[in-house]
């Protein structure tokens, strides 16, 4: 009864209504998760930037702008619709019980409904704005969250290998939004990410154990498997993660690798700490860890390497392809507009291949 009490007061119409519509809009806001899309638009970012500069196209902020507003509709889609559809789950959990949805707050409906319209409007704007390839992409991390990873919380703790899956796809939409295509860099990026989560969800999970249990979600095995469990997918993904970033950089660009492999190690000592003390504490500092290494990975995988342009890194099959403008326009979707340079390029010492990428 408090309850409803409390919540009937949020929505009292006061001074014209306005501390109620600013509460409604709120929820709404709170139904796309932005803690989440931050690091979601960061790491669009960066695969557009690197594929920009890994294709020799010229980087546009109208292009990227336009990818990062398609992926962030589809991800604010995404997680309204996930609210929904966990919203009685969520209702018994201390940390999502305040959630909008499974509060009761915005009412089932109107959830769903505002959740179709996102995901309508963001792969429809990414589709005719960035290209054909984005969109499809975007839809596939879409339908494969919803509809293999959310149901598989409450059946198996393989959840998290399969959700991990659409959770790295936001580079790769970044990089097709810029070049049209995935090179084997983009799969580096997309490593990159899917490792990353396994060592971020397992400390979430371990900090609400008893939030998921309740609620019925298998995120952790039960019983003596757990303590297993949670040490092989923190280290191994750990492990591979600091490997991948570390060598996906320009060796010959050592202050970029110095801070990559500091990144790394200090990355793999928090992950190291939690699997030794298996505490809530160790458990949180492990999550701001890798809240933290994410975006500063990210920047400085968009740091000019010694002696280029900060808008056009180095990338194999240079000297048999020129490279392009990228025009993106409303109606045409992504174009190509090819500028050929001077022969002097196929003898320029500084224009060989490299990997540029995280």
């Amino acid at each position: 009864m408090s309850t409803k009490l409390a919540v009937a007061a949020v929505y009292t119409p006061t001074l014209g209504g306005r501390p109620a519509l600013l509460a409604l809009l709120s929820d709404y806001w709170a139904l796309t998760k932005p803690e989440v899309n931050f690091l979601i638009l960061i790491t669009t970012f960066a695969g557009f930037y690197l594929g920009c500069a890994n294709e020799g196209l010229k980087f546009s902020w109208l292009a990227s702008f336009n990818t990062l507003l398609g992926t962030l509709l589809v991800a604010s889609g995404t997680a309204t619709l996930n609210q929904y559809i966990e919203r009685k789950y969520d209702s018994q959990m201390r940390r999502t019980a305040r959630r909008p949805a499974a509060a009761g707050r915005v009412q089932p409906r109107a959830v769903v409904a505002f959740g179709i319209a996102l995901s309508v409007a963001g792969t429809s704007y990414l589709t005719f704005a960035a290209g054909g390839l984005p969109g499809v992409l975007a839809l596939l991390t879409l339908f494969s969250y919803l509809f293999l990873y959310t149901p598989l919380k409450r059946k198996t703790p393989l959840c998290v290998l399969i959700g991990a899956f659409p959770g790295a796809m936001p580079p790769l939409i970044g990089w097709a939004a810029a070049s049209g295509r995935l090179t084997s860099e983009a799969w580096i990026l997309y490593a990159i990410l899917f490792l990353w989560q396994f060592p971020h969800f397992m400390a979430i999970a371990w900090m609400y154990r008893e939030d998921y249990d309740r609620a019925g979600y298998l995120v952790l095995p039960l019983g003596r498997a757990r303590f297993p469990f949670v040490i092989v997918q923190t280290i191994l993904p750990l492990f591979a993660l600091v490997a991948v970033s570390i060598t996906s950089f320009r060796v010959h660009h050592p202050g970029i690798l110095f801070w990559s492999e500091l990144l790394g190690i200090g990355f793999l000592y928090f992950g190291l700490q939690f699997i030794l003390q298996r505490s809530r504490a160790s458990a949180r500092r492990l999550l701001a860890a890798s809240i933290v290494y994410l975006p500063l990975l990210c920047a400085l995988s968009l740091m000019p390497e010694r002696g280029t342009s900060s808008t056009r890194l180095k990338y194999p099959g240079a000297h048999t392809h020129p490279p392009c403008t990228l025009i993106i326009s409303s109606t045409t979707g992504a174009h190509r507009q090819c500028v050929v340079r001077s022969h002097n390029r196929v003898t320029d010492p500084g224009f060989g291949p490299t990997a540029a990428t995280m």
